[in-house]
């Protein structure tokens, strides 16, 4: 019974990857360089049941995955108020690959964020939802030269759900971008829908994989981007 419980999913796992993967090839042929490759290096210090911090390296490529987009450094911390609502601020670092206009060139952005967690479970599902300020800013163009800190407010919502004696639990999320900066019209200006899995090596740490769709919002010309992310994982005490 059990294996062949293992075997049904194992189909639809490998059914769910299919439709991921031929999306991703579909996009390609209807835009050659929409397709983007981010990976990750994370480190997670659980100092007490309050208190975490997180230091992570990332890479992004861009452009059929052929350029590089960018790469930063980023520093987190969490303070669990409960089992169920934390909070959370980070910093990063960027190096920023600008391949427009007439400068081109790697500029240096700077990050911050704050976050307010809530998660939950019902069932076999667990249910998570993060309200995130974060504000980003070009550190080689000053204010005086009409460069402001672009903001946003974004709301995310994620799902997991737990299969029995299966190591792949599918995971979902959505999440939506409200932007406003000194000069320019705000609003909604963008959404993600992810779908991924991790498998847990438990002493060797956590390996993800994720299919990310982004696209604009109230804009004439929205562009969709199709995202591979490939994420490891250590926490250690």
């Amino acid at each position: 019974m059990k294996k062949g419980r293992n075997y049904k999913n194992l189909c639809l796992f490998m059914l769910l990857l299919s439709i991921l993967f031929s999306n991703t090839m579909y996009a390609q042929t209807e835009d050659s360089k929409n397709l983007n490759l981010w990976s990750s290096v994370e480190i997670e210090y659980k100092l007490n049941d309050k208190w975490s911090f997180e230091l992570s390296q990332q890479l992004r490529l861009k452009e059929d995955i052929s350029l590089v987009d960018e790469y930063f450094t980023e520093l987190q911390t969490e303070y669990s108020v409960n089992k169920n609502f934390s909070l959370a601020g980070g910093l990063r670092f960027i190096r920023q690959n600008d391949t427009d206009g007439n400068i081109q060139g790697y500029e240096n952005h700077l990050r911050f964020q704050f976050d307010a967690k809530y998660k939950h479970k019902i069932n076999d599902f667990k249910l998570d939802y993060r309200l995130r300020y974060q504000n980003k800013n070009d550190l080689s163009v000053s204010s005086d030269e009409g460069d402001y800190a672009n903001q946003h407010i974004r709301l995310k919502a994620g799902i997991e759900y737990n299969i029995k004696n299966w190591k792949l639990d599918p995971q979902f999320s959505a999440e939506i971008y409200n932007h406003f900066e000194k000069g320019e019209a705000g609003g909604f200006d963008k959404y993600r829908l992810t779908f991924g899995t991790d498998y847990d090596m438990k002493e060797y740490g956590k390996i993800g994989l994720y299919y990310r769709i982004e696209r604009d919002l109230n804009v004439d010309l929205p562009e969709t981007t199709n995202i591979i992310g490939l994420t490891y994982k250590y926490t250690f005490k």
